[in-house]
């Protein structure tokens, strides 16, 4: 994937959970393709690395601290970003939570957990971003450009992960339904369901005996790499992608076939 981009100059996009995994990695990428990139998650000393490894490439980074279950601190992550940078282009909602474990087993106050993160949280991201977008003029510019992630656990079974993937399942209808809602605003609104990826927080998971039973069951019998959602992702987040709105894009390597 090295090179590939898609022009971001004079955008500023938010990456949400961008201290580790998934989004750090988007983060460097949106750098690399000229976005000026806003690193959102609870804890902001997180957030150092990558937003030095930016400004050390010539970007241009901004760290912000965002519980995405919380309202008021969303509302208030956006009004640092519009402070220093201006109004927010293109949002990512990437943030959430798996916790495994049979429904019948599984304490309320994990699923509500988890439900709080993928699903509150990513509703809260997206409207808040769709109000500051309206704001700054989406509807004449149709600038506007949200991307909630999702999962193939959306419709794809893997056992003992009911809150995760019902959360997962949200987030597809609820992207679609924005994207209806929003289509008059200049706002696009797609959803992106990746396959099992190998990062720092799941390897010892992948590289264990469940793991590559898991990765057995595939039809290529691998892992993805973590820069297989960059093409992804930075069109969507551009204005290549003015006459993309409501899509749903699976990127698994035929793992969920």
């Amino acid at each position: 994937m090295a090179g590939y981009s898609f022009d971001l100059s004079n955008r500023v996009v938010m990456i949400t959970g961008a201290s580790s995994g998934i989004g750090k990695h988007l983060a460097r990428r949106c750098g690399e393709s000229g976005a000026k990139v806003v690193l959102a998650a609870r804890r902001t000393a997180m957030l150092d690395d990558v937003k030095a490894e930016i400004e050390a490439a010539g970007g241009e980074a901004l760290a912000v601290a965002m519980d995405v279950t919380d309202e008021a601190s969303t509302i208030a992550a956006f009004d640092a970003v519009e402070a220093v940078l201006g109004s927010v282009d293109s949002v990512v909602a990437n943030a959430g939570v798996a916790i495994g474990g049979s429904a019948l087993g599984m304490p309320m106050e994990q699923f509500d957990q988890v439900v709080a993160v993928n699903l509150r949280g990513v509703f809260l991201t997206a409207r808040e971003a769709a109000r500051r977008m309206i704001k700054a003029g989406s509807a004449e510019r149709h600038h506007g450009r949200i991307v909630l992630m999702s999962s193939i656990t959306a419709s794809f079974i893997d056992g003992g992960q009911v809150s995760y993937s019902s959360t997962k399942a949200g987030v597809v209808q609820m992207g679609r339904t924005m994207a209806h809602d929003w289509a008059n605003k200049g706002i696009n609104v797609n959803i992106v369901c990746p396959g099992y990826i190998r990062t720092e927080l799941n390897g010892e998971y992948l590289d264990d005996t469940k793991g590559q039973s898991l990765i057995d069951g595939f039809v290529r019998k691998r892992i993805m790499d973590i820069d297989v959602l960059d093409p992804t992702i930075l069109y969507l987040c551009s204005d290549a992608s003015a006459q993309v709105t409501g899509s749903i894009f699976t990127i698994d390597d035929g793992q969920s076939l």
